[in-house]
């Protein structure tokens, strides 16, 4: 069992920066993936962003340029640096973390841009 926790979502302009953190209960030097996605009211959940083993950071084509997936092994930590935010950035971020056939979800955290 992975527990993963969010923190780093709040109100911020557009244009602004926020970063988020996803912190795992335990080591994620084997876990397969990591990811951050995010839902908006009435919309599904999307995927933003993905870290595999042995491979190049994926993003989604709204956020390209834009956010930054990044994991420090030695802290169980994965991030999601998100620059030039816009209003519709908007939404609930999830963390997500995949071990072999196994998904686990974070709590969220609220990221909301407005003026």
């Amino acid at each position: 069992q992975v527990q993963l926790v969010e923190s780093g979502g709040g109100l911020v302009q557009p244009g602004g920066s926020l970063r988020l953190s996803c912190a795992a209960s335990q080591s994620i030097f084997s876990i397969n993936a990591m990811g951050w996605y995010r839902q908006a009211p009435g919309k599904e959940r999307e995927l933003v962003a993905l870290i595999a083993l042995g491979t190049n950071p994926r993003y989604a084509d709204s956020v390209k340029g834009r956010f930054t997936i990044s994991r420090d092994n030695a802290k169980n930590t994965v991030y999601l640096q998100m620059n030039s935010l816009k209003v519709e950035d908007t939404a609930v971020y999830y963390c997500n973390a995949l071990r072999g056939q196994v998904s686990y979800w974070g709590q969220g955290t609220q990221v909301t841009v407005s003026s």
